[in-house]
């Protein structure tokens, strides 16, 4: 008895400090603005298979226990490999993979990322898929949920990011 209670504590412990992030395809994400009474907003992370700053916000700011349930709560969740091959409908357009030098891109990464194709660049979109912000480079966990809060929250509604972020300083 003392060993089942022993392993129930384990997992239980466990299951309160790792929680993992349900990234959901773009298609998916789409789909579920337009079927969802109250749609989320959607978070999109461009990444690619060589980014090292990418892995590691994976690791360090997605997987931590307060990112990955504030995120799952507010938004859906995209991960797109802004190098992938496979076309993406969407709008009534088809994004597709160019190649270029050794390393091509994906229309629709180049899209959100408005051209400047950068890794890790995070982009957040309100429920109708509409740019809020793109948000490049590695982002810790702090600085991260503060503006994931600020989207999340529609406090770009009230107010402008620097006195917003100035507030809590």
């Amino acid at each position: 008895m003392r060993i089942f209670i022993l392993c129930l504590w384990v997992l239980t412990s466990a299951s309160l400090t790792a929680q993992e992030v349900k990234w959901i395809s773009w298609s998916e994400a789409v789909a579920l603005t337009k079927t969802e009474a109250n749609p989320k907003k959607v978070f999109v992370d461009v990444y690619t298979d060589w980014c090292g700053w990418c892995k590691k916000m994976d690791k360090d700011t997605f997987q931590n226990p307060e990112v990955a349930a504030y995120m799952a709560q507010n938004y859906y969740m995209v991960k797109m490999d802004a190098e992938a091959k496979e076309p993406i409908e969407y709008d009534g357009r088809t994004f597709k993979y160019v190649a270029q030098g050794r390393r091509g891109y994906h229309e629709l990464a180049a899209a959100l990322l408005q051209g400047k194709m950068s890794y890790p660049t995070v982009i957040f979109l309100d429920e109708d898929l509409k740019m809020l912000s793109p948000v490049p480079g590695y982002q810790k966990v702090g600085p991260f949920l503060e503006i994931a809060k600020y989207f999340g929250e529609n406090i770009y509604k009230d107010k402008d990011w620097k006195t917003y972020s100035s507030a809590g300083k």
